[in-house]
């Protein structure tokens, strides 16, 4: 009889020891769970929304072929400096290019075409437009000095648009002029934007000494800031 008590004991002790180990394993196992639940649970809460893209565009115009003081390019002065802008703003791009590209490749027949737009006021139409041009609220408008103003095409995009509420800075390459008081033209011909003073670069200076204008640049974009 107390050899069968014994047994029957013994029987009883393991099916404890048996019950009390399935139910540690059960808390071991659902716990990395509910914690795997959380952790994704606070990595959606602090995940960032996405944003609709840019709040800001590079507008530019710009000529290769001959030109002052560098010869004959492949990239244009104003693109070159517009590229260095988007590099460093994020900011999105669109060149102006004319619906009808007529310009001369030598500079001397270029000069004579810009000076009879200029006489004439022309407005040369342009190929494209600004997609959703509302979302922008910073325009950077870049240009060549062409006969101390702006290419008469710049007008045409000036004029296309609506920039109210809107901040234009502007940026030019020349060959000697500066900014030939092109900050007051685009106020008059955009009035209900902010207009922002001029960056002058020498055009060969972008053509021979990028990063000198790359320099140039970083400072007057963090100048803003």
């Amino acid at each position: 009889m107390k050899r069968i008590i014994a047994i029957l004991m013994a029987l009883a002790l393991l099916a404890a020891l048996v019950g009390c180990s399935a139910g540690n394993s059960t808390k071991e196992s659902t716990a990395p769970a509910a914690t795997a639940t959380a952790q994704a649970d606070d990595a959606k809460a602090s995940a960032p929304e996405k944003t609709s893209g840019s709040r800001s565009i590079v507008v530019y115009f710009s000529r290769t072929g001959e030109q002052y003081g560098v010869g004959v390019i492949d990239k244009g002065n104003t693109a070159i400096v517009a590229d260095m802008i988007v590099e460093q703003t994020g900011a999105d791009s669109f060149e102006i290019l004319p619906k009808t590209d007529s310009y001369p490749t030598t500079y001397k027949e270029l000069t004579d075409v810009a000076k009879e737009e200029q006489n004439q006021n022309a407005r040369p139409a342009i190929k494209d437009t600004v997609p959703n041009f509302d979302q922008y609220d910073t325009v950077y408008l870049g240009y060549p000095i062409w006969w101390g103003d702006l290419p008469m095409i710049c007008y045409t995009f000036l004029e296309s648009y609506d920039f109210s509420s809107k901040t234009i800075v502007p940026f030019c390459t020349h060959a000697g002029s500066g900014n030939a008081g092109t900050q007051s033209k685009i106020q008059a011909a955009a009035k209900n934007a902010q207009v922002k003073e001029v960056l002058t670069i020498a055009g060969t200076d972008t053509q021979k000494d990028p990063d000198s204008v790359k320099t140039t640049v970083t400072d007057w974009l963090n100048g803003m800031k």
